[in-house]
């Protein structure tokens, strides 16, 4: 999209840091016409997601979610990377500012750099590797890791021995090596200027020096290692090569300890502040070395298990019943090494008070996150306000905008976080930086041109097979040289190799070259799933100029290697029957042409609360028109019932505003006391019919449900006067409602989560309790509360709020899901009774007022709108995104967005967050003109059909239509290949393109002749 605009504002975008909140962020933009500019300090994207070995809570490859993101934006036309490169100023206004960006010379002409790695290869000198934690060496001319983006050398001048010579005579072998010519040792770097016309801050994260830690022995015994180390020895291209092993003697440890919050929730010699991931990475950590080696005992020493994502406790509970990893609360006091062994003695407090002394082979410190080093002189470079812990000052109301007009952040420089809700933030700032530069979209991009494609009519098939490695995802349950060899001699397969990570930039590279260099026609690459990697390989063989459906993709990790960990044997001999299946495919693939279709300007949003109406409001300042859909006669969904935040804001002054703007807007409607009663139509094009008759067109849909209360029948709720929920509490509180003194209020907290049939966090509750907590002791000191909770869930920054509610005097008693409190009428008061696990005994409390903190359910509209827009849920009734890490806001359905509380339990920081997100997405689809459909359809031969209607019964997206002459017609825009009319018709009317009845046959042929057996 291009056009031209007489605004003073640029149409460029400057984002610092390239984790995944930056390239998240910059993807989104320059889809929806932006120009991006990226500024790396390191020499590469990714962050520290890159040096992760696998996800929580779904196990994903870490190297393989993030790779193809790296590859987009290191390709993508319209966004710069600038690496090894920092912002020194920055002038000017929103929607105009020059920033100058100093580039630190690399030593390597990155236009002649081809990333072969030769030069690396006769470096003499080693130097311990940055990336790895240390664990293992690098070369002083390096690439940061074997994925890089962009996949060019950089030679460190502190290390290299030429550029340490006076007469740069010394060594110089890499530039002997060099075959492009690229070593430049007169390299002096350089200063650029850019014109922007906003920034987002996302610098990323520093993690806590646990050296700083004496009595834990970081850095004292060669078997205490921190969690990002243990990430390298986990991971497939780390030290180790994925193999659990000591540093010490390289010997399989077998009880490995795991001590959590070390850096994080101290005041003493560490961080407040909670950062928020550590308990769930130390679960993952715990289950992957399970997987790696099964003779491994975890134990994870932990204090308060903050579980509190989705499907987290699920995770917490399968560790424990399917892995038996062993969770012990205690604080470990001091870790020692055994003399001659390299074994570690850990002694901790029980939870009542005994000392304990136990041995492990090896222990790893659950490492917490803080700002960079630098970042107070971050914050000067870009003149924005910082809270007292150095992170980006934000309210919660506008969780993404800096002090300064113009400026944002996303991910942990705002605060600590895990990886959605650090996606969540990129797509939210782009979003608003939509909003923000709305008129100058599309002045300073350019469109991409891609070669003609080549004419394979008539060619017979020359089949290119490339078999990933998948780090050791798939090679260390399947032989790839065996599936090589296996697969050569198929016909038509006219290339075979294998490759460490097929997704990586330089692996990319290489197939486009192979192509041109073996006349291939078709490709297949055997590696992981098709829902996150397709459609980077389409694209890879479209740019090396065929046809993006000569493409198949065997999925042997999910459906092999996954599935059949430790059976090696039966998993190779699958893996090669499922190769050879996507061979017999290929053969008989033709190319497939996609059509366009105009796009629907404007947006749909179901649902008029907090997350719906920050929705409708981004997306009506980027230009479109929003229509909201309320069933209720007043907007605002359950925060009518939230009155302050856990930092005191007014919540209703805040919705007051909200609603106000989004009445005020003229491109928002509101459709109040109506809801949906149909949808047609596909991405870009949608039309709806409201049940009072009502017909809206457009381009996207965004679910904002909401969520409703737990309504209680447990702890004599509904039957007993003094007992309470914390929203009647809140709401008597500010009301002007003051407490009694000598008034006990005994708080329980987890009461409807946390235990079957609902196994999850509901991640207000314990900020609700602390807030109202915090509010009765500030109203009258004398009064008293006690909370009675499970594990106390004030992650991040809201450990504040924890800690200051302790020292207000409310008093806190642990119980156990299996010792819950019992509750009983006792007169005038309500008698508590609960085991004390500190003192070994069991309380008796008389509380005044019992207050239940209760949990959170998706809206009961949530099933009915999920089954009307064909979207999944999750056990618990929850919207199911595309991807839990890298799709937090995407349906599978095109065009589908979800914010809010139908989603997962959240915060109004984390809901707005998300609702930006959601408008940022859909701003993408509707800022294009026209957008492509799949070739991946359902074709229709009229000529065959009988018309007995077997389809029209059965499409869920309402493709075949009866046409004027009475018979069954079909609606390819529709479509979406789900293959359900082609299984039920009887006349074979319907097949379906790249699955037709001859290609699938040709696949049972394959797999028949592979393996007669069964693998079980």
């Amino acid at each position: 999209m291009s056009m031209l605009s007489n605004s003073t504002k640029r149409g460029s975008v400057l984002i610092v840091g390239g984790g995944i909140g930056g390239m998240q962020a910059a993807l989104d933009l320059a889809d929806s016409g932006f120009k991006v500019h990226m500024v790396q300090r390191d020499p590469s994207i990714g962050g520290t997601m890159a040096m992760l070995d696998k996800t929580f809570p779904t196990g994903d490859c870490a190297m393989c979610m993030i790779s193809p993101k790296m590859v987009e934006a290191g390709r993508h036309l319209n966004i710069d990377i600038h690496t090894l490169a920092e912002v020194t100023s920055v002038e000017g206004d929103a929607g105009d500012f020059k920033v100058r960006v100093k580039l630190a010379p690399r030593y390597v002409d990155a236009d002649k750099c081809t990333g072969c790695g030769d030069c690396e290869l006769k470096c003499p000198k080693k130097v311990l590797s940055e990336f790895d934690q240390k664990l293992g060496p690098r070369k002083a001319v390096y690439s940061l890791f074997p994925q890089a983006v962009p996949n060019t050398r950089a030679i460190d001048a502190s290390q290299c021995l030429c550029l340490n010579d006076p007469d740069r005579k010394r060594c110089r072998l890499c530039e002997k090596a060099c075959k492009a010519g690229a070593i430049n040792y007169g390299d002096t770097g350089r200063e650029i200027e850019l014109n922007v016309g906003s920034i987002i801050l996302s610098p990323g994260l520093d993690r806590y020096d646990a050296r700083a830690r004496q009595e834990l022995g970081l850095g004292r015994w060669q078997n205490v290692v921190s969690s990002i180390q243990f990430e390298r020895i986990l991971s497939a291209s780390g030290p180790y090569k994925g193999v659990v092993q000591r540093p010490s003697d390289q010997k399989h440890p077998k009880k490995v300890a795991w001590i959590q919050c070390v850096g994080s929730r101290d005041n003493h010699n560490a961080n407040p502040w909670c950062s928020s991931v550590c308990c769930m990475y130390a679960t993952k950590q715990s289950i992957i070395a399970k997987e790696h080696d099964k003779n491994i005992e975890p134990t994870i020493f932990y204090m308060e298990m903050r579980a509190f994502g989705k499907d987290f406790d699920k995770y917490v509970e399968r560790a424990k019943n399917e892995y038996a990893v062993r969770y012990q609360r205690a604080m470990v006091s001091a870790v020692r090494e055994e003399p001659g062994t390299g074994d570690l003695l850990l002694k901790y407090a029980a939870e009542d008070g005994g000392l304990i002394t136990e041995k492990f082979d090896m222990v790893v410190l659950s490492i917490g996150f803080q700002p960079h080093c630098d970042a107070e002189q971050f914050a000067k470079t870009f003149g924005i306000e910082t809270n007292q812990y150095l992170f980006a000052k934000t309210s919660p109301f506008t969780p993404v905008r800096t002090s300064r007009e113009g400026v944002f952040v996303t991910g942990i420089y705002q605060g600590p976080k895990d990886i959605p809700e650090t996606v969540m933030q990129g797509s939210g700032v782009a979003g608003s930086v939509m909003a923000m530069l709305a008129e100058v979209r599309g002045t300073e991009t350019v469109k991409k041109e891609l070669p003609p494609e080549k004419d394979v009519t008539g060619e017979d098939p020359r089949i290119g097979v490339f078999v990933c490695h998948c780090g050791t995802n798939i090679s260390s349950t399947v032989n790839i040289d065996e599936v090589v060899s296996a697969v050569k001699d198929q016909p038509g397969v006219a290339y075979v190799t294998n490759t460490i990570y097929a997704c990586a930039q330089d692996n990319q590279d290489m197939i486009k070259q192979t192509i041109k260099e073996q006349n291939l026609n078709r490709v297949v690459i055997a590696s992981c799933t098709p829902r996150t990697h397709e459609k980077l390989f389409q694209e890879t063989i479209r740019e090396a100029g065929l046809n993006k459906y000569l493409f198949d993709l065997a999925d042997i990790r999910e459906q092999c290697s996954w599935c059949h960990k430790g059976q090696n044997e039966v998993a190779t001999k699958k893996a090669i029957g499922i190769v050879k299946m996507s061979v017999a495919k290929s053969r008989l693939q033709e190319p497939l042409q996609s059509e366009t279709v105009g796009v629907t300007p404007a947006c749909l949003i179901i649902g008029g609360g907090i997350a719906g109406m920050t929705a409708a409001l981004c997306l009506a300042d980027q230009g479109f028109p929003v229509h909201v859909i309320e069933q209720d006669k007043e907007l605002g969904g359950l925060v009518r019932q939230v009155y302050r935040t856990l930092e005191g804001l007014d919540v209703q002054e805040f919705l007051k505003d909200r609603i106000g703007a989004v009445n005020e807007h003229p491109k928002i409607t509101v459709h109040r006391s109506v809801e949906v009663k149909k949808t047609d139509g596909f991405v870009g094009n949608f039309k709806t019919i409201l049940t009072d008759g009502s017909i809206i067109e457009h381009g996207a849909i965004i679910l904002a449900t909401g969520g409703i209360e737990y309504q209680p029948t447990e702890y004599l709720y509904g039957e007993s006067p003094n007992v309470i929920t914390q929203r009647q509490l809140e709401k008597t509180l500010a009301d002007g409602g003051a407490p009694k003194a000598g008034e006990r209020y005994v708080m329980i907290q987890c009461v409807g989560s946390r235990e079957e049939p609902n196994q999850y966090c509901s991640r207000i509750c314990c900020q609700d309790a602390i807030r109202n907590a915090i509010a009765i002791k500030e109203s009258n000191p004398a009064a008293e509360v006690v909370i009675v909770y499970r594990d106390i869930r004030t992650y991040g920054l809201r450990e504040d709020y924890y800690k200051k509610a302790r020292d207000l005097g409310v008093i806190f008693v642990r119980y156990d899901v299996d010792r819950k409190p019992r509750v009983e009428q006792a007169g005038p008061t309500v008698s508590v009774r609960t085991w004390d696990y500190m003192l070994n005994k069991e309380l008796s409390l008389d509380a005044d007022w019992l207050v239940l903190s209760t949990g959170l359910r998706p809206h009961p509209t949530t099933d009915h709108v999920g089954e009307m827009y064909k979207v999944t849920r999750n056990p618990d009734g929850y919207f199911l995104e595309a991807h839990v890490k890298l799709r937090p806001v995407d349906f599978p359905s095109e065009g589908l967005f979800v914010a809010g509380l139908g989603h997962a339990p959240k915060n109004i920081d984390e809901t707005v967050a998300q609702a930006l997100a959601a408008s940022g997405r859909a701003g993408v689809i509707l800022s294009h003109e026209r957008l492509a459909v799949s070739g991946i359809i359902a074709k229709h031969k009229r000529e065959l059909c009988m018309s007995c209607l077997s389809c029209l019964r059965v499409c869920p997206f309402g493709s075949p239509y009866i046409a004027e002459d009475g018979k069954v017609s079909h609606n390819e825009v529709k479509c979406m290949g789900c293959g359900i009319c082609a299984g039920i018709c009887p006349a074979k009317a319907f097949q379906v393109n790249n699955f037709r009845d001859d290609q699938i046959l040709a696949m049972i042929d394959a797999a028949v002749e592979s393996e007669p057996g069964v693998v079980n």
